[in-house]
């Protein structure tokens, strides 16, 4: 009887940590269940300008791409520090590379978490950033203005106007804002990257394409990481419920 329960048990958890890991491949291929976003990842004959890259196995459309150069996408106005001056066209440069990552990417399935909002469903949390990207991206940003660290959570959103600043906040240097390139990139998204050292397995931002994504063997990193942790789950499961029978048998 007890041996019974146990491979019923040992069944249940082998299926729940199966369902939580997913499938390895889907993980490998995933796109963001949101609004501009394809449903799986796929090659698209050209995408615009700074999302050339992605254009072999990507999560978005040329038109999409496009918007992200063109427009305001999602109403967001990366100048709503104008009463000093707009954002550089350098500084810029590297959000809309950030924003090419973020609709392209097909390499986020590990890092994704559901949210409920109404232009998305899932966002990526944390991922791996290189340390070197981030400093790029700060330096070209240090010295435009905002008036708030946290883009996602800090500005007052209105209908058809879009994201402007909180009444009490004040325009600030990014460098005053937010001190150094770590704090900048991890906080500006809400946590959506984390910074580690080069030397460790992280994410471009951004790269040349012609040689493939180099993305792609960061994503299987981690997926094979996520195996060897269930897989090593299990084990303890198992090796719990044998002492379990040992004792009341």
């Amino acid at each position: 009887m007890w041996a019974v329960s146990a491979q019923i048990a040992l069944t249940l958890m082998a299926c729940c940590m199966a369902k939580k890991l997913g499938d390895p491949e889907e993980l490998l291929n995933w796109c963001l269940d949101g609004k501009n976003h394809k449903e799986k990842p796929g090659p698209e004959g050209e995408l615009f300008s700074q999302c050339t890259p992605w254009k072999n196995r990507s999560c978005c459309t040329y038109n999409t791409t496009k918007n992200i150069h063109e427009s305001r996408m999602y109403n967001f106005n990366y100048n709503h520090c104008n009463q000093i001056r707009n954002m550089s066209e350098n500084c810029k440069r590297h959000f809309t590379q950030d924003h090419c990552f973020y609709e392209c990417s097909p390499n986020i399935g590990p890092w994704v978490v559901k949210v409920n909002m109404k232009m998305r469903k899932e966002r990526y949390y944390q991922v791996p950033l290189c340390a070197s990207d981030c400093e790029t991206w700060f330096l070209a940003c240090q010295d435009d203005f905002t008036c708030t660290d946290n883009w996602i959570r800090n500005f007052i959103w209105v209908k058809g106007e879009g994201n402007s600043c909180l009444r009490q906040a004040e325009c600030r240097t990014f460098r005053q804002i937010f001190g150094t390139p770590n704090n900048f990139c991890q906080k500006v998204w809400d946590d959506s990257w984390k910074v580690v050292p080069d030397s460790e397995a992280c994410m471009r931002l951004w790269f040349d394409g012609s040689d493939g994504n180099p993305n792609d063997n960061i994503a299987r990193d981690k997926v094979r990481q996520m195996m060897a942790h269930s897989a090593a789950s299990l084990y303890n499961s198992h090796a719990l419920l044998s002492l379990v029978l040992l004792v009341v048998s």
